[in-house]
């Protein structure tokens, strides 16, 4: 089963969730987690004190997957985690459209939350995606990302 998912078109994360979560059982057997997190991002229709109408997210296919799988293997790594999810929508996004997707599994909360954030803020960061927001006048590349 892939930790991670590059969409071109709309996803639903909640049904997304629940596909991996019933293969988790499948393959763990039941009752081998007792917390799931999870975080779902999705496009605001400001930013920078600006109207957004739209947003192109360019990746580089082969590269940015590889980059997402490597933050996955590190949360593993680092947290006593069953498994985790990393969904992410590429291409042309609208306000209110989902963007990401980052899922934690544990046996604890505490493990799931900081394995969770762990994601998505490394995700942020780490990832090699590229913004181009459709603003009134025009279009611009974002330079950096908002804080968490």
């Amino acid at each position: 089963m892939p930790k991670v998912v590059l969409f071109e078109g709309a996803f639903e994360p909640y049904r997304e969730l629940m596909a991996f979560e019933a293969g988790l059982v499948q393959q763990h057997g039941a009752g081998q987690y007792g917390a799931t997190t999870s975080f779902v991002g999705t496009m605001r229709d400001f930013n920078e004190g600006d109207d957004v109408s739209a947003m192109f997210l360019e990746h580089y296919a082969g590269m940015t997957e590889k980059a997402l799988e490597k933050i996955c293997e590190q949360a593993m790594a680092d947290y006593p985690i069953l498994d985790c999810l990393i969904l992410h929508r590429v291409g042309e996004i609208k306000p209110n459209d989902s963007i990401v997707l980052v899922a934690a599994w544990s046996a604890h909360r505490g493990a799931a939350f900081d394995a969770a954030r762990m994601l998505i803020e490394t995700l942020k960061t780490d990832a090699p995606f590229w913004k181009k927001e459709t603003l009134k006048d025009g279009a611009r590349w974002v330079e950096k990302n908002t804080d968490g």
